[in-house]
């Protein structure tokens, strides 16, 4: 798979409700506690502002316009930027598939969504390697956006058979096809793992990683791929994605090693020998500068709990992963 189809298969992101928001006049809600979860929406008719946490600006959001929410990072949604803001759980009962909150009688403002929790105790880190805004404005991308929310609520509302298997897959698709737009787009003057992957010289590195973790990559071997001189790729590498291409590499593999653990019941030899190391000490010491705990530690303990290698500003590299 490529770079960014592996991301999201550790996240393993399974859609759980879809539904609608009407509001009307003066509002500002605040959406706290996000953390695990993914949203799409789309917006079907009027105006507001959405405020991301860590994202200095706010952004105007217009009637036809998709967005996406792919990092687990609280939110705010308002008519007005300066009102106070209300907690969501004021508005909000428990999630009904296909429902509609209507907040102030609404008809001014109308937003249609689904959001998707995430699994995998490494979530947090791997959520925030993804953008924390996806704005979508092209008219044609907009439109298929828009399809797949609409189907979903109906699939969602109407309960037939099939309805969540089909409703996930959409969903997986929305969220697909938003980042793949943004990196189309290529993203620029942030540092992070998705900048480096938007980068042509720097996502063919990323590439040829993530398709063989277990080779033996040297620093040269990885330039050629981008097609730079060593010293220049390395300065590049590290200057867009916060990290040098080596740490990337290592904590690819790491996270790829914890998933197995999680999920598989291979031993810690096995899985040492499949991420190219020649020894279970050599990856154990690996693992633990990485994640921060034992593979043996990784195992027992429930939820080891996440410390980022860099300031929480929306553009932070791949996280650290830490026993308390």
């Amino acid at each position: 798979m490529d770079p960014l189809s592996d991301v999201l298969a550790l996240l393993k992101p399974q859609s759980y409700v879809s539904a609608g928001f009407d509001a009307g006049g003066d509002w500002s809600i605040r959406f706290s506690n996000q953390q695990n979860r993914m949203k799409c929406y789309a917006v079907l008719s009027g105006e507001c502002w959405l405020s991301v946490e860590d994202v200095a600006e706010p952004v105007r959001l217009r009637s036809g316009e998709c967005f996406v929410l792919p990092s687990g990072r609280d939110f705010r949604l308002a008519s007005d930027v300066a009102l106070p803001p209300v907690e969501s759980g004021a508005f909000f009962p428990p999630a009904r598939p296909g429902g509609v909150v209507t907040v102030k009688g609404g008809g001014d403002f109308y937003l249609v969504g689904s959001r998707f929790a995430v699994s995998g105790r490494n979530s947090g880190s791997l959520l925030r390697m993804l953008p924390p805004i996806v704005h979508v404005r092209r008219a044609s991308e907009q439109a298929a956006l828009r399809w797949s929310v609409e189907r979903m609520r109906e699939e969602l509302r109407e309960q037939r058979p099939g309805s969540a298997l089909i409703a996930q897959h959409l969903a997986h698709m929305m969220l697909v096809q938003a980042l793949r737009l943004h990196l189309d787009d290529g993203p620029a003057g942030g540092v992070g793992w998705f900048f480096a992957l938007a980068d042509k010289q720097l996502g063919a590195a990323i590439a040829a990683i993530h398709a063989d973790p277990a080779y033996r990559w040297t620093l040269k071997e990885l330039a050629e791929r981008a097609g730079m001189s060593r010293s220049s790729f390395a300065l590049k590498f590290r200057e867009m994605a916060g990290e040098t291409a080596m740490e990337y590499l290592a904590r690819w593999r790491m996270l790829l090693a914890g998933d197995r653990f999680e999920n598989t019941s291979q031993s810690v030899s096995a899985v040492a020998l499949s991420l190219g190391y020649e020894s279970e000490s050599a990856f154990s010491t690996a693992f633990k500068r990485v994640m921060g705990c034992t593979p043996r530690q990784y195992g027992r303990d429930p939820a080891p709990t996440p410390v980022p290698r860099g300031q929480g500003n929306g553009h932070s590299p791949m996280m650290r992963a830490s026993r308390t």
